[in-house]
């Protein structure tokens, strides 16, 4: 990674371009963002740049990741058929083939990538072991080494404390960095040994930009699709990519708000509200949260309508003859901040791995309250 292949950003890459430039290399960094934002690349393209200082046989390495002098930790599943506990050395091979075909993509693709969706990884004490044994050693090329750890909040407690020790005693020439999602979950000792590097959401034209260079997205579709994603490429890019699930988003949007408007006066449609939630709770977790996202999106441009301001929506829901302007009428002020609020719940916990059906049911439930609600 190069850090002209980052998307956006230009503040932040020149800020660490200098740090290098003027030898301000803080052994210790923890990287703090999403991973959308571009949290693994940037850390690549700073790695990529303190290791090869302009050569490019070294550049072909570290782009491939494959250099003698940068290691990986990441989060990892132990397998039931083995007694021993995993590490990232295990994984390595799947590791480079997930990075490779995105530097943007998350911990809960990562755990789809393994075919372990419903399962929580984590970085555990012997990983730590692992990587205090190879820095020990001397680099191959003699300049730094580099300590990779992606989704640092996911060091279970004794590996933080076992990584604390190295923090504060560091082997010669030795760079740490640390990337996280969540400051929260990282240790107070490990922040306060920590210079702390923010990521911030990539700007709305940068996103534009790449849609239509990467995808040949038009730039009216472009433009829909950076408003509403929040400065995420990842979550761009896909739904770019699934764009073929529109189709089938507005089919399960229709039916559950259907259901959600009638079972006030039809008890028997809170069935249909939870055979809806078992159908989805049997997807996919990202694809449940693009759902989530388009379900924001589509109560979004539905309070738009109903307060005059039809020039702004972009994306109607028209299947089956919806009956658009019918449906808008019940998304007003008095209830759209406890809507959204329900779907950004949702959203979280789907993240954090919650049980689907029930998060998807008592959204759904919740949502029969927030219609019926008259508009003041």
């Amino acid at each position: 990674m190069k850090w002209e292949e980052v998307i956006g950003q230009e503040l932040l890459i020149k800020q660490l371009k200098d740090s290098i430039s003027e030898n301000r290399i803080s052994h210790a960094q923890l990287f703090i963002g999403k991973s959308g934002y571009g949290l693994l690349a940037i850390a690549l393209a700073y790695a990529s740049e303190v290791l090869c200082s302009g050569s490019e046989s070294c550049y072909k390495q570290t782009e491939k990741l494959q250099h003698p002098d940068l290691h990986f930790s990441f989060p990892t599943i132990n397998n039931a058929s083995e007694k021993k506990e995993a590490i990232s050395s295990d994984y390595i091979a799947q590791f480079r083939e997930f990075v490779l075909k995105s530097s943007y993509q998350n911990i809960n693709q990562w755990y789809e990538f393994l075919n372990e969706d419903k399962k929580q990884g984590f970085i555990s004490v012997k990983e730590m072991e692992n990587i205090i044994e190879k820095l020990n050693l001397k680099s191959f090329e003699g300049g730094y080494k580099i300590q990779l750890i992606w989704m640092a909040e996911t060091m279970r407690t004794e590996a933080a404390n076992k990584l604390l020790k190295i923090l504060e005693e560091p082997p010669a020439k030795t760079l740490f960095l640390l990337l996280a999602e969540d400051e929260k979950k990282i240790l107070p000792t490990i922040l306060s040994r920590c210079q702390k590097v923010d990521i911030h959401r990539i700007d709305e034209g940068k996103i534009v930009t790449e849609l239509q260079s990467v995808f040949g997205v038009d730039e009216q579709k472009a433009s829909q699709i950076a408003s509403r994603v929040e400065g995420d490429w990842e979550l761009a890019s896909n739904l770019v990519i699934n764009s073929h699930l529109q189709e089938e988003f507005e089919q399960y949007f229709i039916r559950w708000n259907r259901a959600a408007v009638m079972a006030p006066k039809k008890p028997e449609f809170l069935k249909e509200i939870v055979d809806w939630s078992m159908e989805i709770s049997g997807w996919g977790r990202e694809k449940q949260k693009n759902f989530l996202q388009f379900c924001a999106e589509i109560f979004r441009q539905a309070l738009l309508e109903n307060y005059q301001a039809g020039q702004l929506i972009n994306n109607p829901l028209t299947y089956n003859n919806f009956k658009w302007k019918s449906f808008s009428s019940f998304v007003h002020g008095n209830n759209i901040e406890d809507i959204m609020e329900e779907i950004n719940a949702a959203f979280f916990h789907i993240e954090r791995n919650g049980n689907a059906r029930i998060i998807f049911l008592d959204m759904g439930i919740k949502l029969t309250r927030f219609l019926a609600r008259k508009r003041v």
